[in-house]
């Protein structure tokens, strides 16, 4: 029977992760361990709230005293717990430093003498900087750390945290980098839940003037498989690279969501681009289909299309929010 503490899990990712770990291991424990900051919401995780098997805790990863009452018996402790909007880290980036590399440290200082399994840390791509839009080389995981904003630069700094702890006190980690998510239950501040959302309101999408500029993007469950390979036959010590090699521009995004929702182009409104707005990021992500066997399953037509669709049939979870 596998414990599970998950840091986050009422975030959008955190909260897929933790409907996936039901799916897969039905007899799995899983404590949720959330701060509620603006988009973390028990209504992602209505229909796993009366499970026996599932808790939550309202708290804050610093709070080391909490996070040692909650670690006897846990196997894994997946960190998903992050601020994580590149807007929000421009506008206040301490808040971005204090939650990401302090909390971080706190979190791991709790984990030091609980004989835990593994502790997971789930970063990104943008920690490693920016590519040019025609650029040939991919992110690999050897790549030196190059952020660009306050919140690349956070998950960065709480990366080397994480491996420092593991060099230092043997804490069982390991780590992933992952490309843009799409799917259900993510905060509408986001570029295809805010696009989807104004569009159904017929409000304008505010696209950025460099909306040509390129993401890779995989959907929240092949995110989740990843990470649950990394758990089980994951190499400790060692970090992981979990992208589809799916790249779509902002523009070519916007363009999809008016066109599943059979809405006008009109709607597109062009806004001066935010501070450090980097161009592309893709990953090289052969380690983990070579050494795990991890593929993602979603064709991205077919699972771009179903997650607009949710938002499109799921208004009042969403209305509340904007």
């Amino acid at each position: 029977m596998k414990k599970y503490l998950v840091t986050g899990g009422a975030g959008f990712i955190g909260s897929n992760f933790i409907h996936y770990l039901f799916r897969k291991y039905p007899n799995c424990h899983v404590i949720n361990l959330d701060k509620l900051t603006y988009a973390g919401n028990l209504d992602n995780l209505l229909d796993v709230a009366n499970n026996p098997q599932y808790k939550f805790v309202h708290g804050d990863i610093a709070d080391i005293d909490l996070v040692k009452k909650l670690l006897p018996g846990i196997d894994y402790i997946v960190h998903f717990a992050a601020e994580s909007h590149n807007d929000r880290s421009i506008l206040d980036p301490s808040i971005f430093l204090r939650t990401n590399v302090l909390g971080t440290q706190m979190l791991l200082e709790a984990a030091k003498d609980a004989h835990i399994k593994r502790f997971h840390q789930i970063s990104t791509c943008e920690v490693f900087g920016e590519l040019e839009l025609n650029e040939e080389r991919k992110f690999q995981e050897s790549d030196p750390y190059q952020p660009k904003t306050p919140y690349n630069a956070s998950k960065a700094a709480a990366n080397h945290v994480v491996m420092s702890y593991y060099h230092t006190f043997q804490i069982p980690v390991t780590m992933s980098h992952c490309c843009n998510n799409y799917g259900s239950y993510q905060f509408p501040e986001k570029l295809i839940p805010l696009f989807a959302t104004n569009a159904l309101e017929n409000k304008h999408l505010p696209l950025f003037r460099s909306s040509a500029y390129k993401r890779e993007w995989i959907h929240v469950d092949d995110h989740s498989e990843a990470i649950d390979l990394i758990l089980e036959n994951g190499k400790i010590g060692e970090a992981y690279n979990i992208g589809t090699g799916v790249e779509k521009s902002v523009e070519e995004i916007t363009s999809i969501i008016l066109s599943v929702l059979a809405k006008p182009d009109s709607l597109k409104e062009y806004v001066t681009d935010r501070l450090q707005h980097d161009k592309r990021y893709l990953l090289d992500s052969s380690k983990i289909i070579r050494e795990l066997g991890w593929s993602p399953h979603y064709d991205f037509e077919k699972g771009i299309q179903e997650t607009i669709k949710w938002y499109k049939n799921n208004e009042s979870w969403w209305r509340k929010l904007k």
